[in-house]
């Protein structure tokens, strides 16, 4: 009978948290928006402006359709220059010490939903790791794991929202949620990279969703 007891208790301490990180990114698509609406958001154009270091503060435009097609602008001087991109074959990226754009065979292109919308069958699992602050808020801390990959989010445990995202290399830290259309989205956009080289922090004042975008938009 002891043996049964502390069985269960096991299985209860492993089932409950599985559960909960369920019900939490569940909470949080539907508080963003709701599922429906996240699936009909083809197209993203996100603009404002990216601080780099101290005093580099640039205009910035992001586009992004599906499945995967994206692209980076930022205005430097009075001229519009794309940095990074994906037009659905090549991936290209501003190559620096040319100052030119560069196609990267081994360019990986991330998806356009995030890694919620319909996460058990893209093969992930999610684990709760309780709960944990950021800043001065309480969040519930939520790990998703595939294969070798993992992601840590914290979701504010009043409003469900993601504060931040922990990553292997990078995190980011997000704020300033706004209603956009049917769907709720940060404003606010802040990382942090463990080389320090590819810190930023971008000030959104406009998003567009599903706007239709000229084909050649993507192309490098």
């Amino acid at each position: 009978m002891k043996k049964l007891i502390i069985l269960f208790i096991f299985l209860i301490s492993y089932i409950i948290p599985a559960q909960t990180a369920k019900e939490i990114i569940a909470k949080n698509i539907e508080l963003s928006g709701g599922l429906i609406n996240w699936k009909l958001l083809n197209s993203v154009l996100l603009q404002g402006k990216v601080i780099l270091g101290v005093k580099d503060e640039y205009p910035i435009k992001i586009y992004q359709q599906r499945p995967n097609l994206t692209k980076t602008v930022l205005t430097i001087g009075s001229k519009e220059t794309a940095i990074e991109g994906f037009d659905g074959t090549k991936g290209y990226a501003m190559n620096y010490a040319t100052n030119k754009l560069q196609v990267y065979p081994d360019y990986v292109a991330e998806s356009f939903d995030n890694d919620f919308i319909d996460w058990e069958n893209k093969g992930f699992a999610a684990q709760y790791l309780g709960k944990e602050r950021v800043g001065e808020i309480y969040c519930h801390k939520v790990v998703l794991t595939k294969n070798v990959n993992k992601v840590t989010y914290y979701f504010d445990t009043k409003t469900f929202m993601i504060l931040k995202e922990e990553k292997k290399d990078d995190v980011l830290t997000y704020s300033d949620y706004k209603k956009v259309g049917n769907l709720v989205m940060p404003f606010r956009i802040e990382s942090a990279s463990s080389k320090r080289d590819g810190d930023y922090v971008m000030l959104l004042n406009k998003i567009d969703i599903n706007k239709a975008f000229p084909k050649e938009i993507f192309k490098f």
